[in-house]
């Protein structure tokens, strides 16, 4: 069963806004063009044929682009498997698997360090549970030696979930996060 998936909100440009360094007259930053200041990630969801080398064929499309997958989930049935991808640059990633033709799912998820004491998942599903927030996906994150472990969450609220994780003290992740994991 694919997974649920959260429509974006509507882009809104506000009348007044500070310029990107980049373009001196756009009046659009990075806040209005996701919607808001996200503390989250983007997962990308292709649906591939089931079939003996099509994960390889889509990894391949990565090769010698920069582009790192900091984290891959599977899901298989008998006719097509569904593969999420978390890459270290969303936006090119993405461009990438729209060019190979691919059929693609955008959708947001948090991520977040663990803890080193006691059972840090405990923590995170404790901590969620009396917000009553449900958790929909979780995997972890690839992580260079020496880097303290991250997981991946989709969640039924996404906002609830960041502030409620923030203020039990956690570490949440963005996308800036993924260029030096």
């Amino acid at each position: 069963m694919p997974s649920p998936v959260r429509a974006l909100p509507p882009l809104i440009i506000p009348k007044a806004t500070k310029t990107m360094s980049t373009g001196e007259s756009s009046s659009t930053n990075y806040q209005t063009a996701r919607g808001r200041d996200y503390p989250s990630i983007r997962q990308f969801t292709v649906f591939l044929e089931n079939r003996v080398g099509q994960l390889l064929e889509v990894v391949r499309r990565f090769e010698g682009t920069g582009i790192r997958i900091v984290a891959l989930s599977i899901s298989d049935s008998a006719e097509c498997a569904f593969v999420r991808f978390l890459v270290s640059h969303p936006e090119r990633g993405r461009e990438i698997l729209e060019r190979a033709g691919l059929a693609l799912i955008e959708s947001d998820l948090i991520a977040l360090e663990l803890p080193e004491d006691g059972q840090p998942l405990l923590q995170v599903c404790s901590a969620l549970l009396q917000a009553e927030i449900n958790i929909v996906q979780a995997y972890p994150l690839l992580t260079e030696s020496g880097r303290a472990p991250a997981v991946a969450i989709m969640v039924d609220n996404t906002d609830l979930a960041a502030e409620v994780l923030s203020q039990r003290g956690f570490r949440l992740l963005n996308e800036d996060d993924l260029l030096n994991r």
